[in-house]
């Protein structure tokens, strides 16, 4: 799934907005996150979904931003830094796409080096009369902020999957653009189609924005365990049969040293799922009531899918963590995990690309990719001769009703899914979604630390489309519970989970989310 982020509450006696003296911006960040994880595990649900909402979105109740006298809309926020909007501004906001985060500390630092280096110069280069105002989540602001100041941002990167039903609609900042991108000459044939109907699937009907990039999901392997254990290498094309056998035979102990044979998040594997299942059921409208929300999860094809995973999950000795692991992530030793699905976003960061890795964290990384050489292949396909990978993990632009600057933000977009725009993106070591040859050969070239590493295989294969979404509404439903809490902890078999999430995990979800205020 897309990269979850914790909003949590301020400490007991501790005003809201104030950082603890002596606490640096990155563990304030940090031990928020903890505080929301402690509470999603008191109440039952996935860290993303409780810790959301208990600062959600939905209830931040938008209010005239104090004015200055340079005619500019002030956002008060947690860490207390100034921040503030002009009128001239055009104002992007980014998140939940994390190397956007990187860099921003308390000696004033803000998180702007990767949007500028890969978006902001070059549009402040295309559009130079534009002025641009740019933030991401959470520093300095949050959604929250900037809806209680009432400056609305002009055009707003986000994850269209989840963050749609999430933050954007309860704000009321999307709106079906179907017909401006039409008038703009944005051709959406010319894209990435499983990024298009991802998009149209979260939309009520409409099209609420455009994909601009995917941070695709790719096999990652450590070439230093299959030349140890003399095994051949995954290619483009193996299917998840193929990776099973080598997996098991990878899982394996070494005197004293244990190394899994593969590892892939299974409630990414069921929600991006390579058969484009949606699991909500089809009804009378595009915004059911909650009591009418129907899902399925027990059919054929969805069974099929489910104990296609769940054969990796009880090999022994292979036991799922997080695919973090293949790198360091939560193991005792770093590069004892043979392969991993992951995203390209890890595969920069595990190269060691300044751009993708935060600055503290650099170190530790350079040690521990000592014990991995990075091989990176497409991830597994369901059946020989299928192409089908991953729903994509896309990034679309959005641009609120609001917004007085609609139409330079439009061109913006017009611009940022060109082929001119889409070379720099790819060159940066993110997917495109317009995929012409001069695209695909510019992947990674602006990455140095990756031209060791054959990445050709990064746009093998076609991503998945969503299909059967008509007259449904989203919810970002607990598929955890699926493998990670009854196969996993109460030791289920597949059918059984399945029959229990759809019958008593989601209903009772979806319930519990109503009543609370929440449509997601």
């Amino acid at each position: 799934m897309s990269e979850v982020q914790n909003p949590s509450s301020p400490g007991e006696g501790q005003e809201a907005g104030a950082k603890p003296a002596g606490l640096s911006r990155r563990g304030f960040v940090r031990n928020s996150a903890l505080l929301g994880g402690l509470a999603a595990l008191a109440g039952g649900l996935p860290v993303g979904t409780a810790a959301a909402a208990t600062t959600s979105s939905t209830s931040a109740t938008p209010r005239a931003g104090a004015r200055s006298a340079q005619g500019s809309v002030d956002i008060p926020n947690r860490y207390n830094k100034p921040f503030s909007v002009a009128d001239d501004e055009l104002f992007i906001f980014a998140a939940n796409f994390k190397p956007f985060e990187l860099g921003g500390d308390d000696a004033g630092r803000e998180s702007t080096k990767y949007f500028d280096t890969v978006f902001g110069d070059a549009i402040r280069a295309k559009f130079p009369a534009v002025k641009i105002k740019y933030a991401t989540w959470d520093y300095p602001i949050r959604y929250e902020d900037i809806a209680r100041a009432g400056r609305v941002p002009d055009l707003i990167i986000e994850d269209p999957r989840t963050r749609i039903d999430r933050d954007l609609e309860p704000l009321g900042w999307v709106g079906d653009l179907t017909a401006d991108v039409q008038q703009a000459g944005i051709d959406l044939a010319a894209l990435n189609q499983g990024c298009v109907e991802l998009v149209k699937s979260r939309s009520d009907g409409g099209l609420y924005g455009v994909p601009v990039f995917i941070d695709e999901h790719v096999l990652l392997y450590n070439k230093m365990i299959f030349d140890k254990f003399r095994t051949r290498y995954p290619s483009v094309g193996s299917t998840y049969d193929d990776i099973y056998k080598t997996a098991k035979g990878l899982t394996r102990q070494d005197g004293i040293d244990h190394y899994k044979g593969y590892l892939q998040h299974p409630d990414n594997y069921l929600a991006l799922n390579q058969l484009g299942l949606y699991p909500f059921v089809p009804g009378s409208s595009e915004q059911p009531a909650p009591e009418d929300v129907k899902v399925s999860l027990t059919s054929a094809e969805w069974k099929s899918v489910a104990h296609n995973m769940n054969r990796f999950l009880q090999l022994p000795g292979n036991g799922f963590t997080t695919p973090d692991d293949f790198f360091k992530g939560d193991m005792s030793f770093p590069g004892h995990v043979a392969m991993a699905v992951h995203t390209l976003s890890k595969l920069n960061a595990y190269s060691l690309s300044p751009l993708y890795v935060e600055e503290d964290d650099a170190a530790d990384f350079a040690e521990w990719a000592k014990s991995v050489k990075i091989g990176v292949t497409s991830m597994p396909v369901l059946s020989r001769g299928s192409n089908a990978i991953y729903q994509p993990n896309a990034r679309a632009a959005f641009i609120p009703p609001q917004s007085p600057k609609k139409a330079q933000s439009l061109e913006i977009i017009k611009y940022l899914v060109s082929e001119e725009i889409q070379t720099r993106l790819s060159s940066y070591g993110v997917k495109a979604v317009r995929q012409t040859e001069a695209v695909v050969n510019a992947f990674g070239t602006a990455i140095p630390e990756l031209s060791g590493i054959d990445t050709s295989a990064v746009y093998w294969g076609e991503n998945a489309i969503v299909k059967n979404y008509r007259n449904t509404e989203y919810w970002d439903i607990p598929l955890y519970k699926v493998f990670r809490q009854h196969v996993l902890i109460d030791g289920m078999d597949v059918d059984s989970s399945l029959q229990v999430a759809e019958q008593l995990d989601i209903p009772a979800y979806i319930k519990a989310q109503a009543a609370a205020g929440l449509t997601w």
